[in-house]
C-alpha cells in the first residue's frame, strides 16, 4: 500500500468502512480465460472497503499522480490505448464484471459481507490534468454510476479530520499538524 492509498483508506475507515488494501481476487482458470489473461495471478485491487450497515462494497482504484500530468480523460474515452491500460477495471467491461462477481462471491463465502451487497466503483486521484479533463471525467463517471474522488474530495475529507477529535493514526496526526492553523 502506498501513502496515497493509506490516506484514502483512512478516509473510508472514518466513514464506517473496514478496509483491505490491497485486495487480491482469486480468479478461476475459466475466469482468467474469459478476461483474456489465462496466466494472470490473482487480480489485485488497490482498496476494497465494506460498510456492513449499508451492505456496500467500494472498489477503489488509487492514482495519486501528484508530481505528474495527472489523470486524463483520454484514458477513458478510447482515444489513448496506453493511457486506458492504467484503468483496466474501468475500461474493460468483461474484466470488471468477472472480477467484481468473483470478489463478491469470495467475500460472501468467507463471511466478510452479507449477501447481495451494493458495489460501487471509485477512482481516487490526487491530480487531474486540467479542469476540462475533470469535467469530462465527472460526466463519464456520472453516466456509469461510478464515483470520482479528486483533490476537492480529498481536501474536504482532510478538513473533517483536522477538526475531529484526536486519533493516533499517521493520517490523522499529519493532517492535524498541517492544518492546525486552519485549512
Amino acid at each position: 500500500m502506498d501513502a496515497f492509498e493509506a490516506v484514502v483508506g483512512e478516509m473510508l475507515r472514518r466513514d464506517g468502512y473496514w478496509v483491505q488494501s490491497p485486495y487480491r481476487v482469486g480468479l478461476t482458470k475459466a475466469e482468467k480465460v474469459e478476461i483474456g489473461r489465462p496466466s494472470c495471478p490473482r487480480w489485485e485491487l488497490d482498496i476494497v472497503a465494506y460498510n456492513a450497515s449499508l451492505n456496500r462494497i467500494r472498489i477503489v482504484e488509487c492514482k495519486s499522480y501528484l508530481d505528474s500530468y495527472g489523470v486524463r480523460y483520454s484514458g477513458f474515452d478510447g482515444s489513448n490505448v496506453k493511457e486506458a491500460g492504467r484503468y483496466k477495471i474501468f475500461n474493460e467491461e468483461t474484466l470488471r464484471r468477472v472480477v467484481q462477481n468473483r470478489m463478491v462471491r469470495e467475500m460472501c463465502e468467507a463471511g466478510l459481507v452479507r449477501e447481495n451487497p451494493d458495489v460501487e466503483l471509485v477512482l481516487a486521484c490526487g491530480k487531474i490534468k486540467s479542469e476540462h479533463d475533470r469535467e469530462r471525467l465527472q460526466a463519464h463517471f456520472n453516466e456509469r454510476d461510478w464515483m470520482l474522488w479528486d483533490k476537492e474530495w480529498l481536501r474536504r475529507k482532510l478538513i473533517e479530520v483536522s477538526v475531529a477529535s484526536y486519533e493516533n493514526t499517521v493520517a490523522a496526526v499529519t493532517v492535524k499538524l498541517l492544518l492546525r492553523d486552519g485549512p
